[in-house]
């Protein structure tokens, strides 16, 4: 490896890539001088027809929003100065707690509100971009992708989930010589292995019938399972008769996978062995080499009309003990290096093994975004929202996340852009690299002229600043990567004219090597934007370093994983690599075509929404507790603005808001069982407050449906979930986040399997025993005692009780209503309950009902002398 990455060899290679640099540009002067001839003038027009559109929200329906959102902040300040003057001496200890409770939930609605200030739509033009890039008679010049499709488990993530989405990625509407999938086995499973190479074969079939008759989706499980019309628009005689065929070889491609998949519920002792009569290489999951290996491609096998397919790429990373692979993470950087190495397409679109390619032309809208010269320069990455299958009609657990990917993420993209959510999305593989965008140092000197830093109206509304600092960001790129390339080995030598961001930008070949690892290869490929294979790497070796830039020992003492690529230290290792992205000055695109762009599935069973909603919340208190808590990481250079920044926040703060919630929840109980509340007698003014109230929280959730398009039915799921969630997962969330980020104590809640049904969302019909469950159903056992036990006060003392249990129950039963799903999800379709919850939340419930009596804490005591002269004035 040194003589590989000695000097000499740099030099030449790091030359030749400026003599090919050098010739391109001589070609672009060489077309300006001749721009003004007529054959060139069509060309032209295409190149300033825009790629995509800002469609902004209309006027009638953002104005009243704003206002009312305004309104609402100041009725919130006249509401707390009322509650903070108006005390309760006769429960101070429960108005006090229900005053604390109320802070932190202004203050957490601030900080979700205010980042959808500015929402935003955009509009695609896909003919423009064919246009533009596929002109007849001339090379295809869009831009190669490579795919990333994770897996681990085929056990538990199924092979023919997996297949589907490679096929439907191998299918696309793209050019096949532009696009390369790698298929990333980080459990080293022979299944895994076998089937992928099953599915090569299977795609010679599958991928030429979806392009011959352009069906959607192109993942055939899904596209075979559909009830519609599949003879819609279509006029080919031929259709019915392929489409039976091809349906006969999918189901009997299926039935050799599953054949797989019985094979492997029983490891044999001696471990797996492959058709050459060899071991195989992964038998031991936590101790095997790196393996790559190449099923389609450029010489491999085409398709059954004899085209070029698509390049496959099996790829499962080395293991060691004693090394630490960072799950997901890390094998998604080890994604970044092999296919730098083989392919070094300039974007990467990376999947969940389950979210399969619904919209064929998916890549082509991404790339009216990236390679739009205007729009694509300081694109990090292009964001699609997530859409899922096999859902129920009323989503009784807010699976579809209909209100954050339609209201929340649209509000985000009138910023700086959406956060990135782990799947489906399309990055600038410089981004991932740690290099900032190229206007970065217009942004830096001059952001207060030419953007504003708060809602993020930049300089692209003015159509004159936005050419001269196209321009201006071109040549300055370009000097900096010239000088770069002269000062890779005069390090010592540099001027002393240079600034600070100058001399941030003349790294040596050791500055490149203690960043990206020591791979010669792997850091030519980082010098070439366009990406594409280096000519002077030979291409008989490029396994050979593909497989060494997946070793364990490559990450240690780089910045893999600190400052590029996928970043560590959380398990939502997307947030915090969409948030150093936007920390370095890049703006993220959020792209909603008409057709979903890809599909996926979810959990729909209570346990397991409730414990993905548990792992996605613990990620956040890691962040939270890590040197990238956006509370004070990133101030430097201004470049992430504030609502940006506020969004941030809220993703990392929300798990905290369960201790506030769940206390707010226990006082509508604690208040009908002791007879006091809250809230002292209203006057007058105290009514048209909470009256006020009220009436903006309904008007902002209306006004808001009203420019997103959401149904009333998804918000009131998401609010149902939002309390269901807050007092059941991310309350263990937090815990679980100190113990492990302070205490090094990692706490794993089981999950147990309890019943289930076999018919259509039989599983969401499945209880399964986990300690998550316990706290919200104590929440109901105890509201409703408390309802019981209120409505049997009044009756004893008669009429004039009945007013202010009105109030005590409306609270108790915004709780109950609010957690009514969740005793839904508990009954199951046959109202049976898991005995082991049932039993705890009573004995909870009944413990803090006796302590209650006992302690009484939130009531002022009685004086024992007049309970002592009470008891003698009675006449026995």
């Amino acid at each position: 490896m040194n003589d590989e990455s000695g000097n000499p060899i740099w030099k030449n290679r790091v030359e030749s890539w400026k003599d090919k640099k050098n010739n391109k540009k001589k070609k672009v002067a060489k077309n300006n001088k001749t721009e003004q001839a007529p054959a060139e003038i069509p060309h032209e027009q295409q190149m300033e027809q825009p790629l995509s559109e800002i469609v902004p929200m209309s006027r009638n329906k953002l104005t009243p929003y704003r206002a009312v959102i305004i309104m609402r902040l100041v009725i919130l300040g006249l509401f707390f100065h009322y509650r903070i003057m108006n005390p309760v001496d006769s429960a101070f200890g429960l108005w006090l707690t229900s005053v604390i409770c109320e802070i932190w939930f202004a203050f957490s609605w601030v900080l979700d509100q205010f980042p959808k200030w500015s929402p935003i739509n955009r509009v695609t033009y896909l003919d423009t971009l064919s246009a533009r890039f596929e002109r007849p008679g001339e090379p295809c010049e869009l831009a190669p992708v490579d795919f990333f499709v994770s897996t681990v488990d085929p056990l538990k993530e199924p092979p023919l989930i997996t297949a589907n989405t490679v096929l439907s990625i191998l299918a696309l509407d793209y050019p096949v010589e532009k696009v390369s999938c790698y298929v990333s086995d980080d459990g080293a499973a022979m299944l895994s292995f076998e089937s992928l190479a099953e599915t090569s074969e299977f795609a010679r079939k599958w991928v030429p019938f979806c392009k011959k008759y352009e069906i959607e989706p192109r993942a055939p499980e899904f596209y075979f399972s559909q009830k519609i019309d599949y003879l819609k628009d279509k006029v080919q005689p031929s259709f019915v008769k392929e489409r039976r065929a091809m349906k006969r070889d999918y189901e009997e491609y299926k039935i050799r996978v599953n054949a797989m998949v019985a094979r492997a519920q029983k490891t044999p002792e001696e471990g797996w062995t492959m058709q050459d009569g060899t071991p195989w290489p992964g038998n031991n999951t936590r101790d095997h080499p790196g393996m790559v290996q190449v099923f389609l491609g450029n010489t491999g096998a085409r398709d059954m009309d004899g085209n070029e397919l698509p390049r496959l790429i099996y790829v499962s990373r080395e293991k060691r003990p004693g090394y630490q692979h960072h799950k997901k993470a890390g094998a998604e950087n080890a994604l970044v290096r092999v296919s730098a190495v083989l392919t070094n397409a300039p974007y990467i679109l990376n999947l969940d093994c389950d979210h399969y390619v619904n919209n064929s032309k998916a890549v082509r809208e991404a790339m009216c975004f990236l390679m739009d010269p205007q729009v694509g320069r300081d694109v990090c990455y292009v964001q699609f929202p997530q859409r899922f299958d096999g859902i129920d009609k009323s989503d009784r657990y807010a699976n579809r996340n209909i209100v954050f990917f339609d209201v929340n993420m649209k509000g985000l993209d009138g910023i700086q852009g959406p956060v990135y959510v782990g799947t489906g999305c399309v990055f600038n593989r410089q981004a991932l690299y740690g290099y900032g965008p190229p206007s970065m140092p217009t942004l830096t000197k001059s952001s207060s002229s030419s953007s504003c830093s708060w809602c993020g109206c930049c300089s692209c509304c003015c159509p004159s600043k936005k050419k001269a600092e196209l321009d201006a960001s071109e040549l300055y790129k370009d000097a900096k990567r010239e000088e770069l390339n002269a000062a890779i080995f005069n390090l010592h030598e540099i001027d002393t004219d240079y600034d600070e961001y100058e001399r941030s930008m003349l790294m040596s070949q050791r500055s490149f090597e203690k960043t990206f690892g020591l791979s010669s290869v792997f850091i030519e490929s980082t010098l070439m934007e366009n990406g594409g294979v280096p000519e002077s790497v030979n291409s008989s070796t490029l396994i050979k370093e593909a497989i060494h830039v997946i070793s364990c020992s490559y990450e240690e003492k780089t910045e893999w994983g600190k400052e590029i690529g996928w970043i560590y230290g959380s398990v939502t290792e997307d947030i915090l690599t969409g948030f150093k992205m936007h920390c370095r000055g890049w703006r993220s695109i959020y792209c909603m075509p008409p057709r979903p762009a890809f599909k996926g599935s979810a959990p729909i069973n209570l346990s397991d929404r409730l414990h993905q909603v548990l792992r996605w919340a613990l990620g956040s208190v890691e962040i939270f507790l890590s040197r990238h808590c956006p509370l004070w990481y990133g101030f430097g250079g201004g470049r992430l603005r504030w609502l940006q920044r506020l969004a941030y926040i809220n993703t990392i703060v929300y798990p905290f808001t369960s201790l506030p919630l769940i206390a707010y929840c226990l006082i509508p109980a604690i208040c009908l069982l002791t007879g006091k509340f809250i809230i002292p007698t209203l006057s007058n003014l105290a009514s048209v407050l909470f009256l006020g109230l009220f009436m903006s929280i309904i008007l902002t959730a209306v006004l808001e449906l009203r420019w997103s398009g959401v149904s009333i039915e998804d918000l009131w799921r998401n609010e149902q979930f939002w309390v269901i969630g807050g007092v059941s997962a991310h309350l263990f969330a937090v815990f679980q986040g100190f113990l492990k980020m302070l205490a090094g104590i990692d706490t794993n809640f089981t999950v147990t399997t309890k019943a289930a049904e076999d018919a259509e969302f039989g599983e969401l019909y499945m209880v399964k025993w986990t300690t998550v469950l316990i706290p919200p159903t104590t929440l109901l056992i105890v509201n409703i005692v408390g309802v019981v036990a209120g409505f049997s006060d009044a009756l004893n003392k008669g009429y004039e009780a009945w007013g202010p249990l009105f109030g005590k129950v409306f609270f108790a039963f915004w709780v109950i209503l609010h957690l009514y799903p969740f005793l839904k999800g508990l009954m199951g379709r046959q109202n049976r309950t898991p005995t082991i919850v049932v039993l705890w939340s009573v004995l909870l419930a009944s413990v803090f009902s006796l302590v209650w009596v006992k302690i009484n804490p939130f009531v002022n005591k009685v004086d024992s002398m007049e309970i002592a002269g009470t008891c003698i004035s009675i006449d026995c």
